[in-house]
């Protein structure tokens, strides 16, 4: 019996090491080479939570794909440009009174990047909701309205690299 298992874990082990699964990281490391430069366009309405997302994007770029950030975009290898396209809040329950209890904000955000070396051009957008009550009385808070709109923009970046991964699999948009 325990001659069974053993033969089953080597088994199952080779099967994961043989069928040549890389994560989405992987792809997308190849895609976002070299020293990368995050722009950002801030949204007019929106110039506090603009903030936020490049400093998320830093903070994905660094921990997750092992990029080297530069401050000058004449340094950069490859060029990321996020923009935060719009931010809404939908009642999703009333209160026995008619008063808003729990809403959902929603952020969509636009990520264009440029590989200068391999002149490949990318864009695409991502979305993420975040669910939320407020107290008694149905407005939001500006502090409720930030927290929101952070957490949303923190899922919608969660996408980012396997947006960027997928990507890699299509035939590049070649620079002029």
């Amino acid at each position: 019996m325990r001659l069974k298992s053993i033969v089953l874990a080597v088994l199952i082990g080779l099967v994961f090491v043989a069928c040549g699964y890389k994560p989405g990281s992987y792809y997308a490391k190849k895609e976002i080479q070299g020293k990368v430069f995050v722009d950002l366009k801030v949204n007019i309405e929106d110039p506090k939570n603009s903030v936020l997302i490049k400093d998320a994007m830093n903070e994905l770029l660094v921990h997750k794909l092992d990029a080297k950030l530069v401050n000058k975009k004449e340094l950069a290898d490859t060029i990321v440009v996020v923009r935060l396209n719009s931010t809404s809040f939908a009642t999703l329950q009333y209160d026995t009174d008619g008063y808003s209890k729990l809403y959902k904000a929603t952020s969509s955000i636009n990520v264009q990047y440029n590989n200068v070396k391999q002149k490949l051009r990318r864009n695409f957008n991502v979305s993420g909701t975040y669910d939320f009550s407020i107290d008694s009385g149905g407005t939001i808070s500006d502090s409720k309205r930030f927290e929101a709109i952070k957490a949303a923009t923190s899922k919608a970046l969660d996408e980012v690299i396997s947006k960027i991964a997928i990507l890699s699999f299509k035939k590049p948009d070649l620079e002029d």
